[in-house]
């Protein structure tokens, strides 16, 4: 038997509990020997759990316990989280974590320490939640050289997105639905400005090419810009709008990474994933491009993730998976506005005006309410895109 203890009783920290007690027997089945919670710490007191027995405030009485072999991670961010982290790694604990920030801030260093203790510090669920990603990028797809990832990786601006195309709500209503619905935080920002999209990409870029990416170096834009004329013109050329986050090999070398709104051709199946949802294509020189789909977040999807890494952690407590990326290079990350594509433009110009700045373009069937035209421009590269002057919306283009 091994002894699991859960650090953080919150919405995904309940759900590994649950899932773990629920499919306890599957797990059983398939590790090999019974996995046990035997702590669970928290800086609340919960006294109607069903759990309470459990439960300790002491993080100390599990760092100190020789029976807790993996420790799971779900406090959040990388403050305490990453002080926990270190002291249980340190004390010969595996650790499992859904914590994108800390693993975007400190993976490299936290891998290290867990390559050194021969132990595993394993993620899947800092990704995508509930969806396989990370497995699949380090071990389905490990005899591909991966050129381009990119998708739809947070569920909060992808549901209001999807309001606003479906429904036509603006996004300051969308905004107060997905809060009231729970889908947002009182305070959205880390999803609205794309800050929780740039720490996923940063995370699936460390794994897909080897290096770290300092997410506070990647360009990020989030969808406060986008509005329902955009919505509006962007349909009429055929196009649906959606936050992507964007990592791509450079033939030169290096890696340009990216947060932004782009428009995805109607037809194109991403721009069909919405609500919470999540999706994200993978590009390799062998397999071409395959999409992975699912629940981005939520309790038990994400809990899923987590439990299957600690079923793999125990599978693997005499051998560590080797997992992880090194330092980065001098110019691993180059600049995202030197990568060339369509563009989308809303602006406040004649249509001659718009030729005569941006080349041969294809308008907008529809303008905004005070009659700015939009229109698409032939390829570019953002430096370029940016030098034509002043424009309400810019906003790359994904082909497929």
């Amino acid at each position: 038997m091994k002894k699991v203890a859960v650090l953080g009783y919150g919405t995904v920290g309940s759900g590994v509990v649950e899932v773990m007690e629920q499919n306890a027997r599957f797990i059983e089945q398939n590790v090999g020997e019974t996995l046990e919670v035997k702590y669970i710490v928290d800086v609340r007191d919960f006294p109607d759990s069903p759990h309470a027995d459990k439960m300790t405030k002491d993080f100390s009485i599990v760092e100190n316990d020789p029976e807790v072999e993996i420790v799971v991670e779900t406090i959040g961010g990388a403050g305490i989280a990453y002080e926990f982290t270190k002291r249980s790694l340190q004390a010969g604990k595996s650790v499992i974590t859904s914590n994108k920030e800390l693993v975007a801030k400190h993976g490299l260093e936290l891998l290290g320490l867990a390559k050194e203790k021969n132990l595993n510090y394993l993620f899947e669920a800092s990704v995508g939640g509930g969806i396989p990603i990370i497995r699949p990028i380090t071990q389905c797809l490990a005899a591909n050289r991966i050129d381009e990832v990119y998708g739809i990786l947070n569920g909060t601006t992808n549901y209001i997105l999807t309001e606003m195309i479906q429904n036509g709500r603006s996004f300051e209503d969308a905004l107060k639905n997905a809060q009231a619905l729970g889908y947002a935080e009182q305070n959205p920002a880390a999803d609205i400005e794309g800050t929780d999209a740039c720490r996923k990409i940063s995370i699936l870029s460390d794994l897909c090419y080897g290096e770290e990416v300092d997410p506070n170096e990647v360009e990020t834009e989030g969808i406060t810009g986008v509005t329902l004329d955009d919505v509006k013109c962007a349909a009429s050329l055929g196009y649906r709008i959606k936050l992507l986050g964007r990592s791509v090999r450079r033939e030169e070398g290096g890696i340009s990474v990216y947060v932004a709104p782009h428009l995805l051709p109607e037809t194109l199946l991403l721009s069909r994933v919405d609500g919470v949802m999540n999706g994200i294509v993978v590009r390799g020189n062998a397999l071409g491009e395959s999409m992975f789909y699912g629940a981005g977040a939520g309790k038990l999807p994400t809990a899923s993730a987590v439990v299957a890494d600690v079923m793999d952690a125990a599978r693997h407590s005499k051998r560590r998976r080797d997992i992880g990326w090194e330092a980065a290079s001098e110019g691993h990350l180059k600049d995202a506005s030197e990568l060339e594509s369509r563009w989308y433009i809303r602006a406040a110009l004649t249509p001659e005006e718009a030729e005569a700045r941006y080349g041969n373009v294809v308008f907008a069937k529809a303008v905004d309410e005070e009659g700015r035209i939009a229109f698409l421009t032939e390829k570019k590269s953002g430096k370029e895109i940016f030098a034509c002057g002043e424009a309400e919306s810019r906003y790359r283009v994904i082909e497929g």
